[in-house]
C-alpha cells in the first residue's frame, strides 16, 4: 500500500468516527427550502419529476413563521438555507422571502436555471444578500436545449449567469452539469466554454436512476463512462481548475479526494433537513418521498423538535438493510452509499462504484 493510501485510509477511518458522531449530535447546517416543484423546463433527468403545473407551496408568512422558529431555537448556529425547486424565481414572492431571511441574519444560496435572470434580478439577488448561486448547464446548446426539451434555453441559461457575473461579484457562482450517455462526449468542449467565465466552481455529477431519470434508462452512464468522468475531473483538478465531482457515492481508495475536497459522507437527515412544498419535512430533497423519509410537516409538527426527536432511519444504517451492503468490507466507510440512491422498495443501494471505481 503506498504512503497516499495509508493517509486515505487514516482520513476516512476518522470520518466514519465523524459519521458516527454526526448520528447521534446531527447538528443541523444546511436547510433546504423547497419552494416550488413549478418549472419552466422539463429536465429529462429531474430528480424531482418538476413540471410546468402549478404547485401547492408554503406561503411567504408561513416561511416567515417556520424561519422564526429555527432563528429562535438555533440562535448561534443558524443553518445555510439553500432555496430551491423547481425553478424558486417562478414565485413572484421569493425576493420577499430572501430579504426576510437575510434579515433574521440567515446566510441563504439559491440553486436555478437562471433563465429569469437579468442584471435587475441579478442586481435584486445580490442586494437582498444571496451568498451563493448554482446554476445549471447540461452540456453545449444542442445537447443542454434537448435534455432541458426547451429550445433556446442554453442561451437564457448563459445570459443570466454573465449577469450574475457582471452583478453579483461577491456571491459564490458555481455552474452544476448532469451528465448522461448522450452527454459525456461533451466534457472538453463544457471545459473549454466555462474555463473561459468568470466562475467559482464546476460541480459535475452523472445521471442516476431518480425521479423523471428512472423513464429515461438510456441516458444513464455505463461503467466505463463514469471512470472516465472521474478520470475527467481529476485531471482537471491536478491542473488546478475549481471543478469538483458532486458529493454522492463513495469511491474508494483511488478516487476518493481526488475528484473533490472532502472524504464521502452522506449527511441526509444528519446535519441536512428540508422543508418541501407542502410543508412535509424531510431531509436530502432527491430522496423518495414515503412514509419512512417524511418525518413530519410545518403545518401540525414543531419542526426543532422533530429534527431533535426523528429521522430515525437516518442516523441509523440503512446499509444493514441490505445483504450485500452489509457484508461488503467497505460498509464502514460508504455507510450504504448516497440516501438519495437507496430503492427503498428493494433494500437496496441503486448506485454503487464498488466494481467500478474501485476493486
Amino acid at each position: 500500500m503506498t504512503e497516499l493510501e495509508k493517509w486515505k485510509l487514516k482520513q476516512l477511518e476518522a470520518v466514519a468516527s465523524q459519521r458516527e458522531r454526526m448520528k447521534k449530535a446531527h447538528p443541523l447546517r444546511q436547510l433546504f427550502l423547497e419552494l416550488t416543484l413549478q418549472c419552466n423546463e422539463h429536465c429529462l433527468h429531474c430528480g424531482s419529476s418538476c413540471s410546468s403545473r402549478p404547485c401547492p407551496t408554503v406561503s411567504a408568512a408561513d416561511y416567515h413563521t417556520l424561519l422564526a422558529k429555527v432563528k429562535r431555537d438555533f440562535e448561534g448556529r443558524l443553518p445555510f438555507l439553500a432555496l430551491t425547486g423547481g425553478e424558486p424565481l417562478l414565485r413572484k414572492d421569493f425576493l420577499d422571502i430572501a430579504n426576510d431571511a437575510r434579515g433574521m441574519g440567515f446566510v441563504w444560496g439559491i440553486t436555478s436555471n437562471a433563465t429569469l435572470i437579468d442584471k435587475a434580478m441579478a442586481r435584486e439577488l445580490s442586494r437582498a444578500g444571496m451568498y451563493s448561486v448554482s446554476v445549471s448547464v447540461d452540456g453545449p446548446e444542442a445537447v443542454h436545449d434537448r435534455i432541458r426539451e426547451r429550445p433556446g434555453a442554453y442561451r437564457e441559461t448563459m445570459r443570466g449567469i454573465e449577469a450574475l457575473i457582471g452583478e453579483c461579484g461577491s456571491a459564490n457562482l458555481q455552474i452544476t452539469s448532469v451528465i448522461n450517455h448522450g452527454s459525456i462526449g461533451e466534457l472538453d468542449r463544457m471545459f473549454e466554454c466555462f474555463v473561459g467565465l468568470d466562475i467559482d466552481s464546476w460541480r459535475i455529477v452523472d445521471m442516476e436512476p431518480i425521479g423523471r431519470a428512472k423513464l429515461n434508462p438510456d441516458l444513464l452512464l455505463t461503467p466505463d463512462e463514469r471512470l472516465r468522468l472521474l478520470d475527467f475531473i481529476r485531471e482537471k483538478r491536478e491542473m488546478r481548475y475549481p471543478v469538483t465531482y458532486g458529493c454522492c457515492h463513495y469511491l474508494g481508495l483511488k478516487y476518493e479526494r481526488e475528484v473533490r475536497d472532502w472524504f464521502f459522507c452522506c449527511q441526509a437527515g444528519r446535519t441536512v433537513a428540508s422543508v418541501m412544498t407542502n410543508g412535509d419535512i424531510g431531509a436530502c430533497l432527491n430522496i423518495p418521498r414515503n412514509s419512512r423519509t417524511v418525518q413530519g410537516n410545518i403545518y401540525r409538527d414543531d419542526f426543532s423538535r422533530v429534527w431533535e426527536e426523528k429521522f430515525e432511519f437516518f442516523r441509523g444504517d440503512w446499509a444493514d438493510e441490505s445483504a450485500e451492503c452489509s457484508a461488503c468490507p467497505h460498509k464502514r466507510f460508504c455507510g450504504g452509499g448516497s440516501c438519495h440512491s437507496w430503492d427503498f422498495d428493494g433494500g437496496v443501494q441503486q448506485v454503487c462504484m464498488r466494481g467500478t471505481a474501485f476493486e
